[in-house]
């Protein structure tokens, strides 16, 4: 009578044994079956889950380039500069002198004596005024825009580059230069191996013109002279 009493209870904890082992073991994390990014995830090797090892289109990134000596970059230089400056001055200045000679000395021989005034006593009375006012005003803009290629001459102990880039064109009679220089960081360096002027250290530009263009434009001696000591 008392087997057949555990009997029933015997029969549910084996009917209970498969779920709670289903309810106790890792689960597998799976979307929906018309999903196309459905990926069984690694439980075993308990991996984190991440992009690379559950999406089919990850794509790992490029590791960063390497820049050694020699090598050439493009520098995308785009320098605007803009000044403004007004100045105002006024000053005045008033001045009066009143003197008057009471001794004068004479000589007599080898001797210095004082001169007696005759005349009385010369005096001088006199006002001075003066007036300057000047007033200025300047405005100035520039700019340049160009690309040049540039080579890594130097690479610093920090790893920061050094880069020279020269251009020369000859048209005819004229004749135009170019040199840029410069310190950067390899990390301001884009994936297109162009950097912008504005990263870069120690920027040193220059830009020189000769021939029949710059003539048409140039000042003259005498011109340079004028505006040199400010003749007018």
């Amino acid at each position: 009578m008392s087997q057949r009493k555990h009997q029933p209870f015997a029969l549910l904890v084996a009917r209970a044994a498969p779920l709670a082992v289903g309810l106790l073991a890792p689960s597998v994390a799976r979307a929906q079956n018309s999903s196309l990014f459905q990926q069984d995830v690694p439980a075993a090797t308990g991996a984190p889950l991440s992009l690379s090892n559950s999406s089919f289109l990850f794509q790992p990134a490029e590791p960063p380039r390497v820049i050694k000596l020699n090598d050439l970059i493009t520098i995308i230089v785009d320098e605007k500069s803009q000044m403004s400056n007004e100045g105002n001055l006024q000053r005045r200045k008033q001045g009066q002198l009143n003197a008057t000679l009471q001794d004068w000395i004479q000589l007599d021989g080898l001797n210095i004596k004082k001169a007696p005034q005759a005349q009385g006593q010369p005096e001088i009375n006199g006002t001075l005024q003066g007036q300057f006012q000047a007033r200025s005003n300047l405005e100035t803009r520039d700019g340049l825009k160009l690309r040049i290629q540039s080579r890594v001459v130097d690479i610093r102990p920090n790893g920061h580059l050094v880069l020279e880039a020269h251009q020369r064109f000859k048209i005819n009679e004229d004749d135009w230069e170019r040199s840029i220089s410069g310190i950067v960081d390899p990390r301001d360096v884009l994936p297109n191996n162009t950097v912008v002027s504005e990263n870069i250290a120690e920027l040193s530009i220059f830009k020189k013109e000769r021939g029949e263009v710059r003539d048409g434009y140039r000042r003259g001696w005498l011109f340079y002279l004028l505006d040199r000591y400010g003749m007018f």
